[in-house]
């Protein structure tokens, strides 16, 4: 499932060719995918254009020009393009919307898990649905105390959560695991036993991953895509994550993997304590 690093790549690759164009139709080919897509067919969207493409935590928002947006989200299989016209629809591409340039914006998704809808924003920009979304990593919100704070009176994992959504938003099994690795951390220890350092330190980890993975454009691991169809380059840095029984690249140590809130979860039992 596309984590922040690659919902942001997408972001702002949609942003740059969905900005200042008009719908002049959309065709649904699909009733549904996790949620109904035929009410995108009523929605009255011919007309609008696109302001800006915007993201929240794993989420993307369209903002339109009637003050609705377009929320998306991409599931496990999720991939959008813009294309032209002459473009023959694929399998799985279950929504089309034509753009006043002559493409069309095209969602496939072959598992159906993915989420498009549209949505009339709160005052903080925000669909209510989104209401209970927790900080953003990669803002001041998510810092050391704040973390602390969630995890001091907690027994669970604090790899669980670092991926709870609603205390921070966006981060998912793949940069969790680099992120504990990085702060040597064992993403099985207890959230009430961690120290105010060691969250600090998850933060700071947390921080500068995500940004080197927005950099090389998000990791790919198997259904993951840009808009343009090329793959994501971070999974060429991956240090931890789906590496189980291979050498621990700081000590030689053999990487094992539990299982934590029903995901595989690999770590150095020597580096992570």
């Amino acid at each position: 499932m596309p984590e922040l690093p690659e919902a942001e790549t997408i972001g702002r690759a949609l942003n740059r060719v969905l900005s200042g164009r008009t719908i002049t139709q959309v065709q649904v080919f699909t009733p549904a995918m996790r949620t109904p897509l035929t009410p995108l067919e009523n929605a009255g969207l011919p007309g609008k254009s696109f302001l800006q493409v915007r993201r929240r935590g794993r989420y993307l928002l369209a903002d339109l020009s009637d003050s609705r947006v377009l929320l998306m989200h991409f599931g496990m299989s999720g991939v959008v393009r813009v294309e032209p016209a002459s473009v023959p629809r694929r399998k799985h591409e279950h929504v089309f919307i034509h753009l006043s340039d002559g493409n069309i914006f095209r969602f496939e998704c072959t598992r159906r898990f993915s989420m498009l809808e549209i949505h009339t924003p709160g005052a903080d920009g925000v669909p209510e649905v989104l209401g209970r979304l927790g900080a953003e990593p990669l803002t001041a919100d998510f810092n050391g105390k704040s973390f602390y704070a969630a995890c001091c009176k907690r027994s669970v994992p604090v790899k669980n959560l670092l991926m709870d959504n609603e205390i921070v938003t966006g981060i998912g099994n793949i940069y969790a695991a680099e992120t504990l690795f990085a702060a040597g951390v064992d993403p099985r220890k207890p959230g009430k036993n961690m120290t105010l350092a060691e969250c600090e330190k998850i933060v700071l980890n947390a921080k500068n991953i995500l940004t080197r993975a927005i950099e090389r454009g998000g990791t790919t691991i198997s259904d993951f895509r840009h808009v343009d169809g090329s793959e994501g380059k971070f999974v060429q840095d991956l240090k931890i994550y789906g590496k189980e029984g291979e050498s621990c690249p700081v000590c030689g140590g053999t990487i094992q993997s539990v299982r934590l809130g029903g995901r595989a979860s690999c770590f150095c039992p020597e580096c992570q304590k």
